[in-house]
C-alpha cells in the first residue's frame, strides 16, 4: 500500500505573518522574520506545505470570503518572492457566536476540529500520522493531534507568548524557524 506524502501545516496570522487582529487588506500581510526560509526548507526536505486558518471575522461579518482569499493571494506572492511556496491553503470562516447567519455554526473545520487536515489529506494525498502542524494556539496543537498528526509545536509569536501545551503532545519554539529546526531534526531520527 502505497504511503501519503508527509506534510507541514502551518497556520496564517501569527506563524506564518504577522498577526494583525482580523486582517482583510492583502497590502497589511507582512511575513514573519524567518518564514520564506522555513518554508523553503521544510520543502526542500519533501514535506508539503499547507497553510490553515480559522477567519472567524467573515462569521463575524468583519470581512468577506473574498478578502481572506486576497490576503491569502498575498502570503503565496510574498512567499514565492522570497524563493518558498504552498502546496495548498484551507481556511474556516465560521464561528457559533457570529453575527452572519449563514456562517455562524458549529462546524467540523474551525481548529481544532481536524476538517480543514481531513479535506487536505484527501485532496493533495497527504499522510497525516507522517505530518506535523505549526500554530500559535493550543487549538493549533491541539488541532495537529485531533488530525492523527506525528507531532505539533508551538511557536512563541502571535498569540504564543501566552499559550500553553496541554497533555505531553507537541513543542514549544521560539518562531517558525526554529520550529522547521525541531521538525527536520525529528525527520532526521526517523
Amino acid at each position: 500500500m502505497a504511503m501519503g506524502k508527509k506534510a507541514v501545516f502551518l497556520d496564517r496570522d501569527g506563524t506564518l505573518i504577522v498577526d494583525m487582529d482580523y486582517l482583510s487588506d492583502p497590502d497589511g500581510v507582512q511575513l514573519i522574520d524567518g518564514a520564506a526560509e522555513a518554508v523553503r526548507r521544510l520543502s526542500a526536505a519533501g514535506y508539503l506545505i499547507v497553510m490553515v486558518s480559522n477567519q472567524s471575522g467573515v462569521a463575524r461579518g468583519m470581512f468577506t470570503e473574498r478578502e481572506v482569499r486576497a490576503v491569502n493571494r498575498r502570503v503565496y506572492s510574498l512567499l514565492e518572492q522570497a524563493g518558498a511556496h504552498l502546496d495548498g491553503d484551507y481556511y474556516c470562516p465560521h464561528y457559533p457566536k457570529g453575527t452572519v447567519p449563514r456562517y455562524s455554526i458549529q462546524c467540523d473545520c474551525r481548529k481544532p476540529a481536524p476538517g480543514m487536515g481531513l479535506r487536505a489529506a484527501a485532496e493533495l494525498d497527504i499522510d497525516l500520522g507522517r505530518s506535523c502542524m505549526i500554530g500559535d494556539k493550543s487549538a493549533d496543537v491541539e488541532f495537529g493531534k485531533n488530525c492523527g498528526m506525528k507531532n505539533a509545536v508551538l511557536v512563541r509569536t502571535g498569540h504564543g507568548m501566552d499559550q500553553e501545551l496541554d497533555g505531553g503532545y507537541g513543542m514549544i519554539a521560539a518562531d517558525i524557524r526554529q520550529a522547521a529546526e525541531l521538525i527536520l531534526q525529528a525527520g532526521e531520527e526517523e
